[in-house]
C-alpha cells in the first residue's frame, strides 16, 4: 500500500509545563532536599567506609580492608549520581528531543 502523498502528519509540540499543576513548586522542594540527604548520607558512608579501611589496613585483616575501599568507592559513586542528577535528566531530555 502506497502512503498518500496529500496526507500530511500533523506536528505535536508538548513542552513541560510548571504550571500544569498545583503543588511543583513544593515537589522540586522536596526533591532538593532528598538530594541533600543523599549527598549528606553519601559523606557519611565516605567516612565510615575510610575508618574501616583503616582499621582493616591497620589490623592486618584483609577482607575488612577490602570491604572499606568498596564503601569508599560505592559512597564516591553515589555522591557523583547524587551531584549530576539534574544534568543527567537534561542530557537525556534533550537527547530524546532530537528523536
Amino acid at each position: 500500500m502506497v502512503a498518500d502523498p496529500a496526507v500530511v502528519v500533523a506536528q505535536i509540540d508538548i513542552n513541560p509545563n510548571e504550571s500544569g499543576l498545583p503543588g511543583i513548586s513544593q515537589l522540586r522542594t522536596i526533591v532538593g532536599a532528598v538530594m541533600t540527604i543523599g549527598l549528606v548520607l553519601s559523606v557519611l558512608a565516605l567516612i565510615i567506609s575510610a575508618i574501616v579501611w583503616g582499621f582493616g589496613a591497620n589490623s592486618s585483616n584483609p577482607h575488612l580492608a577490602g570491604r572499606g575501599k568498596i564503601g569508599v568507592l560505592v559512597s564516591c559513586g553515589a555522591a557523583i549520581i547524587c551531584g549530576a542528577s539534574v544534568t543527567l535528566i537534561n542530557f537525556f531530555w534533550n537527547v530524546g528531543q532530537q528523536v
